[in-house]
């Protein structure tokens, strides 16, 4: 992997972790989430006009992963409104690989190398440190529980894109048109939240738009990464965003303690590189 590819995953890695910040400082996260999708349209639709249709077969895998990522926002919602952004994230990004993972080896019957395992253990261990730390523990259950579904939420988007993407004949036309069909989250937040969302400050609209483009912008920059540099290294380098979200959580929202929520995003971080590092060059 060249020095410049390496950057841009990183950078993209970056803004993941922001924009989930973004959410996590918003006051009305359901709402700051309805902005946010209709921030990803935005560039959607700067993609369709570029790359036009996609295939027949692909249509299917678009309805699915848009119906998935409504779940993936209501959960997030769930979950940033009563934990913290540096124990929810890295619990949702962490347990993504492994359920990823797990899904393959049940349904299409791949068998994972040892240092597969490694990886899953060493994620396991830095869930392990979040959830006995004081805070942690004090989170309701319905935030371990919503953190989880969102990582089951990530786990299904990503299979379900990965095989509508290369059924769709144009990987930039099929991810216009799922950031495009993003259109329709924004109208049912803003449908059944009219009141609340007439009452928001104009910056935090804003704000919130600007966080959907960048959520979009990083979706695109991996998707670059993957055209010059092997998949699963790629995929590995872009959840070091656990790192970034642990820091930007002690850093910006005085989250505690600091070093043990810093060395347990590592961990992940980690366990994440291991794992999709096993997969492949």
């Amino acid at each position: 992997m060249s020095a410049g590819v390496f950057l841009l995953v990183l950078f993209a890695a970056f803004l993941h972790a922001f924009w989930n910040a973004v959410v996590k400082g918003a006051g009305d996260k359901a709402v700051m989430l309805g902005f946010i999708a209709l921030g990803h349209v935005i560039p959607g639709i700067v993609l369709v006009i570029i790359s036009g249709g996609v295939s027949a077969a692909a249509i299917p895998y678009i309805i699915a992963s848009t119906v998935i990522h409504w779940g993936y926002y209501i959960l997030l919602n769930t979950a940033y409104r009563v934990g913290d952004l540096s124990v929810v994230y890295p619990i949702a990004r962490g347990l993504s690989p492994i359920l990823i993972a797990l899904g393959a080896q049940f349904w299409v019957g791949e068998v994972l190398p040892v240092t597969a395992w490694v990886g899953i253990f060493a994620v396991s261990v830095g869930i392990m440190i979040l959830a006995t730390q004081r805070q942690a523990v004090a989170m309701p259950l319905v935030g371990y529980m919503a953190a989880i579904g969102v990582a089951i939420a990530i786990a299904s988007y990503s299979i379900v894109d990965g095989v509508g993407v290369r059924l769709s004949g144009s990987p930039v036309a099929y991810i216009g048109w799922l950031f495009t069909a993003e259109a329709l989250v924004a109208l049912f937040v803003f449908g059944t939240r009219w009141q609340r969302v007439r009452a928001v400050p104009r910056r935090t609209f804003m704000l919130g738009l600007f966080g959907g483009i960048v959520s979009g912008t990083a979706y695109g920059l991996v998707l670059i990464a993957k055209m010059y540099a092997p998949l699963g290294i790629v995929s590995a380098l872009r959840e070091t965003s656990v790192i970034f979200a642990a820091l930007i959580g002690v850093l910006w929202f005085q989250e505690g303690p600091k070093a043990a929520r810093i060395a347990a995003a590592i961990v992940v971080g980690c366990g994440i590189v291991v794992i999709a590092g096993s997969k492949g060059s």
